[in-house]
């Protein structure tokens, strides 16, 4: 009764149910990998609130971009970009739970439908939500551009999501190439993507560059399995940690990357759209420092009440991710109906940081009501017991879906067409992850 979470302002019996797993987790179980995937999305979603820096001006919302409107905070992205430590522990996860089917024909089957369900079924309601508030929004008048602009920013987290949805579905591949050449697929798949960047760059082919978003987001996710590997020992941390530093000291010194992890507006090139291997360098740096404290956090975890936080954290964790920005353009919309309020501020100004963490404050009161109505879809299928689709069908859904939600990321929701929304990526996500939940039977 005395338990300070259990007052916490979450959904309601999930605590309690949060602490009882605590105490029925086994021994073995990495929690560090648990905990370290909650920060990184923490830290995104942080990441983001900040970055967006909505304005008025001219009697117009603008949303400004902080690393151009202050390019000091450029640097901030070295810590704030850790998308290559989500894929590292999805690597981790997604060995150990291929490992404990791959000699089960029947659960082997099934496991991709079954490790898609949690990441697919939410992203369902978020993509419908902004379809229809985009109908609507175009029926009453708004501009076009605002709302391409709004729904463009609101589904940037399915941009990097589509990508591990599908690196996640050629895990049974990818753990087989481990199997047979182990960290060698680490190094391959890094030369590959040097390749690209220097044959890209050398040769002004910027097409190419989209190749390495299979080679850099595959070498970090094999980095993961390297991890888990009890046959092959991980490099020591600091080794880690220095071809980080040295890779990057040396595109952005040497060869002139830009300093941001993250895409500026207006610059000629982006390290994340498509990744050039700094990607990989700013993760070594974080996959570093990480293993450095894997033990003293697994021995902090050992205790039920972090170790429950951290499961209560992780059961909402989708839902944190994909409803953060929509949080902030209501803010906005709502700052709107207050006279501008909280917006009339240039951003990166001393009065502007000063008024942030009550920004931060209040987006993140806005988001609970958001985590209470969608946390549900992130269980989905935990518990059922049904028939799951096999793996080609699996595959399919997942092709579908990330092309739609692709199509939204890069164009927004498509207020320009005739429904208000582009219907074509819409059903496409839909009926994507239909199929590859096993809501649509296929025979197998």
């Amino acid at each position: 009764m005395n338990d300070p979470m259990k007052k916490a302002d979450l959904p309601p019996g999930l605590w309690g149910k949060a602490k009882l797993a605590a105490e029925h987790t086994p021994h073995r179980r990495n929690r560090a990998v648990d905990l370290f995937r909650a920060v990184a999305i923490g830290l995104v979603v942080l990441g983001h609130w900040f970055l967006v820096a909505p304005q008025i001006v001219d009697g117009e919302v603008r949303l400004a971009v902080l690393l151009v409107e202050a390019p000091w905070t450029q640097y901030a992205t070295w810590l704030f970009q850790v998308m290559p430590v989500f894929f590292f522990v999805g690597g981790y996860a997604n060995a150990i739970s291929w490992t404990s089917v791959r000699h089960d024909a029947s659960k082997r089957r099934e496991w991709a439908s079954s490790r898609l369900t949690r990441l697919l079924v939410p992203i369902v309601p978020l993509v419908l939500i902004w379809a229809y508030g985009a109908a609507v929004a175009k029926w009453v008048g708004i501009p076009i551009e605002i709302i391409d602009a709004a729904s463009q920013a609101a589904l940037v987290p399915v941009w990097f999501l589509a990508v591990y949805i599908m690196i996640t579905v050629v895990v049974p591949a990818s753990v087989w190439i481990w199997d047979r050449i182990g960290p060698v697929s680490v190094l391959a798949l890094m030369a590959g993507a040097i390749t690209v960047d220097m044959i890209a760059f050398g040769y002004k082919l910027g097409w190419l560059r989209w190749v390495n978003y299979g080679f850099i987001w595959m070498a970090v996710h094999q980095m993961g399995f390297w991890w888990q590997s009890q046959r092959h020992v991980t490099p020591p941390w600091f080794f880690i940690v220095l071809v980080g530093v040295i890779w990057m000291v040396l595109l952005i010194a040497g060869f002139g990357f830009p300093v941001a992890m993250i895409s500026v507006p207006g610059a000629e090139i982006s390290n994340t759209r498509p990744p050039t291997t700094a990607m990989f360098a700013i993760g070594c740096i974080h996959i570093g420092i990480l293993l450095a404290l894997e033990v003293p956090v697994k021995k902090w975890l050992a205790n039920v009440s972090p170790w429950a936080a951290v499961i209560a954290v992780n059961q909402m964790i989708m839902t944190v991710y994909l409803w953060h920005i929509t949080v902030l353009i209501v803010l906005i919309g709502v700052s709107l109906l207050a006279d501008g309020v909280g917006l009339r501020l240039s951003p990166g100004t001393t009065e502007w940081w000063v008024l942030r963490p009550i920004w931060i404050a209040l987006l993140a009161a806005g988001l609970i009501p958001f985590v209470s109505l969608f946390r549900r879809f992130e269980t989905v299928g935990k518990t059922e017991k049904r028939m799951r689709p096999g793996y080609a069908q699996a595959f399919l859904g997942a092709l579908l879906a990330c092309v739609g939600l692709v199509v939204l990321a890069l164009n927004g929701i498509g207020a320009s067409y005739a429904l208000g929304f582009n219907p074509y990526a819409v059903v496409l996500v839909a009926v994507g992850v239909w199929i590859a939940t096993g809501m649509f039977p296929m025979r197998r």
